[in-house]
């Protein structure tokens, strides 16, 4: 009886020690760094080409926000959550405040630049590489800028900042899909992920090199479950899942993955000092689409937002879509009666609710190698 209660104190005690071990561990990120694609763009995209239109934002900004989604991304959860405030895009010059950061990403945005026009193939000429020489720019310049005081000094990071703060990338799946875009072969797309995980380990290390410690990297999503990839490609009865995903473009997204988790154990390898941490994005983003009448989601693979078609996906008007009826402009593809209960939001990007449901899968590190909160995600 003794023995047992003793070795229950013991045991309490040592979780007490390990429990404040971490709580004493815990990072503090002055700032975030984003670099991606739509899936983390707050507004590159809308203010080098144009505003995302309404019903883009409508229910948590309630206007069109640069994000293409009804609402809030990820990284706006992510810098929510470190009590930061939501990351201004590097390109919008009005409004913004870069105080704790910047992001980088833009909608379309590809690791390798694209030897096409935005207007030819609707891809980002703002590739990884355009993204790394405005951060380095924006290093360099903020430095210099913020010691002339004045207003600078409120609306640019410390020069701290830049070594302590969490360096965050979500990008890649622009990569595959221009593949199929050109009518590649699943083999010739897979093929070509080397060369874009050489160059995107590159960018790490530029990052790095100017300081950078903490990454918080994600995956590449099911591309094979999205209305867009669904409509747009072709794809036989036969390489449709269970599930009603097309199984050769999750291969390859599986296959992206697998390389992609093997670079960031060679980038632990060759940068000692960084503390990488890799979040695996595609499996929640594949079990909710494919249960999601368990987590309280409808029509997995019907677009929220769009006019048509068997997935109300239509290339030729996507969300937000208008046309002239009656002398008056009026939108054609709106959004659904209720995003919160909808996962999809246009075809290719997700609501609010379903980047708040991923948020909260990957916060505590279940989804992450090594599992470790993003609380700690400074530690190596």
């Amino acid at each position: 009886m003794e023995s047992g209660w003793l070795r229950h104190v013991v045991l309490g005690l040592v979780f007490l020690v390990s429990m404040a071990s971490v709580l004493e561990s815990s990072c503090e990120f002055p700032a975030i760094f984003n670099f991606g694609d739509s899936n983390s763009d707050t507004g590159g995209l809308s203010a080098a080409f144009g505003q995302a239109p309404a019903p883009n934002g409508q229910t948590f900004f309630h206007h069109p926000a640069g994000r293409y989604s009804d609402g809030r991304l990820i990284i706006d959860f992510l810098a929510e959550s470190l009590g930061l405030p939501y990351l201004s895009a590097y390109l919008n010059s009005v409004g913004s405040n870069f105080s704790h950061g910047a992001n980088f990403a833009t909608a379309g945005s590809t690791i390798r630049p694209q030897n096409t026009t935005m207007h030819q193939s609707g891809y980002s000429p703002i590739s990884l590489d355009v993204q790394l020489v405005q951060f380095s720019g924006f290093h360099k310049r903020s430095h210099e800028y913020r010691n002339q005081g004045v207003v600078f000094e409120t609306l640019l990071p410390k020069a701290d900042y830049f070594s302590s703060a969490l360096y965050t990338f979500d990008i890649g799946q622009n990569d595959l899909t221009a593949g199929y875009k050109l009518n590649l072969t699943i083999e010739q797309v897979k093929a070509s992920v080397p060369d874009m995980l050489a160059q995107f380990s590159n960018a790490v290390k530029a990052v790095y090199a100017q300081g950078g410690r903490s990454f918080w990297i994600h995956n590449t999503g099911p591309v094979g479950c999205l209305p867009y990839s669904l409509d747009r490609f072709l794809i036989t009865a036969s390489q449709i899942d269970k599930y009603g995903c097309a199984s050769p473009f999750n291969e390859v997204s599986q296959y992206f993955n697998r390389e992609l988790k093997a670079a960031v154990v060679q980038l632990r390898t060759e940068l000692p000092l960084a503390a990488i941490t890799y979040v695996d994005i595609y499996s929640l983003k594949y079990k909710l689409i494919t249960q999601a009448k368990k987590f309280g989601f409808t029509k997995p693979f019907i677009a929220c937002c769009g006019h048509g078609g068997k997935y109300n996906y239509n290339t030729l008007a996507r969300c937000g879509a208008k046309k002239i009826v009656n002398g008056k402009e009026v939108i054609i593809a709106n959004s659904c009666k209720d995003p919160s209960v909808r996962i999809i939001w246009d075809g290719v990007h997700y609501t609010e609710a379903a980047n708040k449901w991923i948020f909260q899968q990957i916060v505590n590190g279940s989804f992450s190698d090594p599992p470790i909160p993003l609380t700690i995600a400074c530690q190596h």
